[in-house]
């Protein structure tokens, strides 16, 4: 599944392309025909992101609630555009460009409220300008669950994956077991901060990379990691590998139907 970089960049590829524009809107697959023919014509006034949830706003508050899934791809393209499968369930289109939407959890129509009340539902976003750390650490600090746990959690922080926990936790020697309520205010801080800061990168790169300078490829003299997932990564899908900083194993186990990666030297 998506992480909450790749919704952000795609919040602003959508803009980047459509902004402002009138656009074709369709639905080849026929599940959002309704729904597109209310949008067909009209402008695309905005996009928005909120973890791994995309919003395409558009005139009288209208919004396209999008959430990929496990399966769902976003494919962009320069006009003129290919005729369009029948797997395409949502296409926005103009003389410039062309996107289509395939195998998506969710796309629906919502009204201002009922976009609203997904926002509700989320935790804060580390990307999104104006997000309050603090309301994730009311509910972190009274917490026994696993901080591992908690930072999966939507309702406690929107975006992070699977890959972005693993990497900050060990970025900052947490124990990924370490109660919510064991972590200090501190710690909480700078762990939020790191995750904006590697997030942004993600944005920007359109991959993630975690690590540090000193521990790049070139400047360990290690071979690059070979993965699709792509990035340099500490210990994401490293298990039983050796850890780039301690040379200890790297662990692996399931916790909330997710793979958890962590190094035990590393992360006491």
């Amino acid at each position: 599944m998506p992480e909450g970089h790749t919704i952000h960049r795609l919040a602003a590829d959508y803009r980047e392309r459509f902004g402002g524009r009138s656009v074709r809107v369709t639905s080849p697959q026929g599940r959002f025909t309704d729904s597109a023919a209310l949008l067909d014509g009209t402008v695309l006034e905005r996009t928005e992101a909120h973890g791994k949830h995309l919003f395409l706003g558009f005139p009288r508050g209208a919004w396209v609630h999008i959430h990929l899934g496990l399966f769902g791809k976003v494919t962009f393209g320069d006009a003129p555009a290919p005729p369009p499968t029948d797997t395409v369930r949502l296409r926005l289109a103009d003389r410039q460009s062309w996107v289509d939407l395939r195998g998506p959890t969710a796309c629906v129509l919502l009204t201002d409220g009922e976009k609203q009340a997904v926002h509700d539902r989320l935790g804060p976003d580390p990307l999104r300008p104006g997000d309050d750390p603090g309301r994730a650490w009311a509910r972190v600090s009274r917490s026994r669950t696993s901080v591992a746990a908690l930072l999966m959690d939507q309702k406690v922080v929107a975006g992070v994956g699977n890959v972005y926990r693993a990497e900050v936790l060990f970025r900052h020697g947490i124990d990924p077991y370490r109660a919510g309520r064991d972590l200090t205010r501190r710690a909480w801080d700078a762990l939020w901060a790191d995750l904006a800061a590697l997030m942004r990168d993600g944005v920007r790169d359109n991959r993630i990379d975690t690590v540090r300078p000193e521990h790049t490829p070139e400047a360990m003299g290690r071979p690059p990691r070979v993965d699709d997932h792509g990035g340099e990564v500490y210990v994401y899908r490293r298990a039983r590998q050796a850890c780039h900083i301690c040379g200890g194993e790297i662990s692996t186990a399931a916790l909330a139907a997710r793979n958890l990666f962590w190094c035990p030297g590393c992360q006491r």
